[in-house]
């Protein structure tokens, strides 16, 4: 069946912390993560408020526009709940303010009968939690579901039209690199339309911060996150999967370090992975094109020239350190594909077999 919203959309985030979660998984807090109380189920003069504030950041109205429902298990949310947020975010659908709505969920909400509950609704991308697809660190990071579970509902949602996020996470109790890789060709195996990719971070008041405290949970350092994720990346670029975001959305108390005890939290976090991924590119385009002594120039996409220079320049300096080039100029060329630059006028892929 053709998935809908084929185009990037812009997204109004309604973030409702902790509804509809059974329980709580080990690294969770929601609070610190959306920087929002999870006291009270909101309002809508709330969600209308918070919806107005974001479609008033959105510059171009003709833009494609989706109603996101996040930091919650959407589906697990009684059945008014439900109705409740989908009517609401109908009416932006009605007016023209929004093409459609979307939400993340856990797989195992992913049932016949909550499939037939949002049917009736705009609903255009669904995307779901799934976090490892290995049976014991589910366990361990108390998910409260299976392997399994993620496949059925895989299953089901194959036959729907909507656009389908998939979401992992890196660093859990138990985990390895190895088992991440394995989890990352699992979940590239099910075939989602796009994915994000979360470091796990020991959040102040969350179940892993006792664990850490005690000495039962070790994180995984910021440099060892880096590659690993670099390796997802790779990954699923080479099967043609956007990945749409790595390391959790900044908070004012993930910023400023408040609600982090411990992990790999950077602000910049994705664009350290890209950093890193052009990195290696670079590296072995030069190893094999000599530099030393000479100047270089590098064409780049102006979207991805930050990610070719590194985070504060490191990827440049590095050149010249590594291949001791006398001078490097960088000049963006809008042509260019994004996966592709320039290096003294011959082409570098991002992904060099």
């Amino acid at each position: 069946m053709q998935r809908t919203l084929q185009q990037k959309p812009f997204v109004v985030p309604v973030f409702i912390p902790h509804a509809g979660c059974p329980h709580q998984c080990i690294f969770c807090d929601q609070t610190r993560t959306t920087g929002q109380s999870s006291d009270t189920f909101p309002t809508a003069d709330q969600l209308q408020a918070v919806i107005a504030q974001f479609l008033g950041y959105r510059r171009n109205p003709a833009r494609p526009t989706e109603i996101a429902f996040f930091g919650g298990n959407f589906l697990g949310m009684t059945a008014e709940q439900i109705r409740f947020l989908l009517e609401l975010g109908t009416t932006y659908v009605s007016q023209g303010d929004a093409r459609g709505l979307r939400f993340s969920t856990r797989p195992d909400t992913i049932t016949p009968a909550t499939l037939k509950l949002i049917a009736d609704f705009p609903v255009t991308t669904i995307e779901l939690g799934v976090q490892s697809m290995n049976n014991r660190v589910l366990e361990i990071s108390r998910r409260g579901h299976t392997v399994q579970d993620t496949r059925q509902a895989l299953a089901l949602l194959r036959a729907e039209p909507y656009r389908l996020g998939l979401q992992m996470m890196v660093g859990l109790p138990g985990d390895t690199p190895a088992q991440a890789l394995a989890t990352g060709e699992a979940i590239a195996a099910l075939g989602p339309d796009f994915v994000r990719i979360y470091p796990t971070l020991v959040l102040k008041g969350s179940p892993l911060a006792r664990w850490h405290a005690q000495g039962r949970y070790l994180p995984m350092p910021l440099s060892a996150t880096i590659d690993l994720v670099k390796s997802l990346l790779a990954l699923f670029l080479g099967k043609k999967i956007k990945v749409i975001r790595m390391g959790l959305q900044p908070t004012a108390d993930l910023n400023s370090g408040a609600g982090v005890v411990a992990g790999p939290f950077h602000p910049a976090f994705g664009e350290l992975v890209h950093a890193a991924l052009w990195r290696d590119a670079l590296h072995r385009w030069l190893s094999t094109h000599p530099i030393a002594g000479q100047s270089i120039e590098i064409a780049v996409h102006p979207s991805v020239l930050s990610r070719i220079k590194g985070y504060r320049n490191e990827n440049l300096k590095w050149i010249g350190r590594e291949f001791s080039a006398v001078q490097i100029v960088t000049r963006t060329t809008p042509e260019l594909p994004i996966d592709q630059i320039q290096l003294n006028g011959q082409a570098c892929h991002l992904l060099l077999q």
